[in-house]
This record gives C-alpha cells, structure tokens and sequence, in this order.
C-alpha cells in the first residue's frame, strides 16, 4: 500500500471553518486523493475544498448515510478512510489506522474516541449515551467494538462491497458495524485523539434524536444479524404482558370474585404470541446460520477458482518456455 491507494472520503454540512485544515493536514501526510461529498452546504464548503486541492462532489441527497454510499461509487482505489470535517481528529492518526490494513490483521479499522478523551471535547450526557449506546451493541450483536459511532475509520473497498447499506442520516456508522458482524469482515480497533469543535464550527448532532435513531437501528438489524434477541425481546414482552393481564384476572377472581373472560383471553393469546415468537426466531436463527455458513463456502470455492485461473496461464507459460528450450 502506498498513499495512491487511499482514498480520503469527508462528508461535510456547512464545515466552512474547518474543512481547509482538515484537508491540509492529510496532505501534509502526503495523502492527496481526497474526496469531499457535500451536502448542499448554504456556507463556502464546497469553495474552500477545491482550493485546498480536494477532489468536491455535490450529493444527490441529504444525509451522511446518503453522502457515504454515493461517494464510494466515485473511489476507484482498494483503500478509503472516512473522517468528519468538523476537525475533531487528528489527520497524521491515518497512518495507525492504515496499520492493520497493510497488515492484513483487518479489512475494516473503528478509530476508538472513548478510551483517553478529552472531556472537553463531548459532553458528558454524550459520553454517557456513547457507552450505553456500544454497550447495546455488544449485547445485541455480540461484539465489542469499543466505539461504533466513531466518524475516524479505514477500510478496504472491497469489505464494503460485501454490505447492503441503507442507512440516510447519521446511523451509518452504526449500520457499517453491524455489517462488519454480519459479513464476519476482520475488524480492528485503534485508539485515536479525539478533539474540541474549533470557534465558530457548529455541531449538527442532537443527541436526544439521534441517540434515539441509533438505538432503533440496532434493535432493527438484529433482526437478521441476531433474530433469537429481535423476536426473543418481542416474545418477552408479550409473555409478560399476558402474564401480568393473567394476575390481574386471577386476583380479581379468586379474591373479588370478579370474572374478567376478555381478559383472560387476551392474557392466554399474549403469552401463546410470546412463546410463538420466541421460537421463530431459534428457527430464523438456524437459518440464518445455515445461510452464512454457505455464503462461507461459496466465497471460499471462488477464491479458489480465482486461484486456479490465475495459476493456469503461469503453467502454460513455463510449459512453452521448457518446451522451446
């Protein structure tokens, strides 16, 4: 890998009074394939990348998620490091993140923010709702990642084709998380700087509504990453439902002397829901298994195949060059 295999990709909204150094420094570093994909910025976003030497794409449409999987049909290099524009991370940080990738430890490398950050840097109710937010998902998806919603990370071309991204708006980094579980992408963790917004650069987070959005895209993809938790959680609260509607109907028969027969009906069919549901999701589980484990082998079978391919016109080479002599 050298630095014409990377790509810097950087969605900004309004980063005005920031973008120009974020550009800078990764030039500095001697990175200058850098791609900024604007989302109708109404300040001199777009103005000031070109000046600093960047490579500026208008998206289509609004949304980080949105300006994410438009650019990456403008990277034509086997490498892309995603960064925020808002001059919160240190750009000579690449080269730590690049290390795994040169490595081959990983395809896919989360630049960690919540190991030694600088309180003044994010609020504590966001440092707070970051921890909830990985602790969720490492139960939910069964990996701990440290900081999924990191907006510093790298990852190979090639990893990111293997996912179906849908995510709009600021759950991409959540949703390429879960992809990275789901496609069993080799991933890493390094520990980065994380720093202060600079005067006059404004935050677009709100992390009531956001935070809300990204526990909702965790629950929603275990659906097909993690069924048992989705329809298990389901099924828990319908047999508790049914079980409390159940109590409530036997106390008022046995002690009141009441009959509740809707009641009671409703409090029999939640909890034949619960255990119906808890059950789907063991089989959706095994199914879901059963599928990874073929996408497995199909994967494994291309690759040699592709090694065949390649070797062939090799053999045939060296069998006409022993034969001349």
């Amino acid at each position: 890998m050298d630095s014409d295999d990377v790509c810097v990709l950087i969605p900004t909204y309004n980063e005005a009074a920031t973008i120009g150094s974020v550009i800078d420094g990764f030039t500095e570093q001697g990175y200058t394939n850098v791609l900024v994909i604007d989302g109708h910025s109404s300040d001199e976003t777009r103005t000031i990348a070109t000046e600093h030497g960047a490579r500026v794409i208008e998206q289509r449409r609004s949304g980080k998620g949105q300006a994410v999987r438009e650019a990456l049909e403008y990277v034509d290099v086997p490498y892309v490091v995603l960064i925020d524009g808002d001059a919160t991370y240190d750009p000579s940080a690449i080269e730590e993140l690049l290390e795994p990738l040169r490595a081959g430890r990983a395809e896919h490398v989360i630049g960690d923010r919540l190991e030694s950050i600088d309180p003044a840097a994010m609020s504590r109710m966001n440092r707070i709702g970051n921890r909830l937010i990985n602790t969720a998902f490492t139960l939910i998806h069964g990996r701990d990642f440290a900081d999924i919603l990191s907006g510093y990370r790298a990852f190979t071309r090639s990893s990111v084709e293997q996912m179906t991204l849908s995510a709009d708006g600021l759950t991409i980094e959540t949703e390429l998380a879960v992809a990275c579980v789901k496609h069993r992408i080799p991933t890493a963790v390094v520990p980065i700087d994380y720093r202060p917004r600079p005067n006059g650069s404004e935050s677009n987070l709100d992390p009531v509504r956001d935070g809300g959005r990204i526990f909702h895209t965790l629950y929603r993809l275990a659906r097909t990453n993690n069924p048992v938790f989705y329809f298990g959680s389901l099924g828990l609260c319908s047999v508790l439902f049914g079980a409390i509607v159940g109590a409530y109907v036997g106390y008022e028969w046995f002690v009141v002397h009441v009959s509740h027969e809707a009641l009671a009906v409703l409090s029999a069919f939640a909890i034949l829901l619960g255990v119906q549901l808890f059950m789907f999701g063991v089989v959706t589980d095994m199914v879901v298994a059963v599928n990874r484990e073929h996408t497995r082998q199909i994967e494994s079978l291309a690759d040699q195949l592709r090694e065949t391919a390649d070797t062939k016109p090799q053999e045939r080479s060296t069998q006409e060059s022993e034969r001349r002599h």
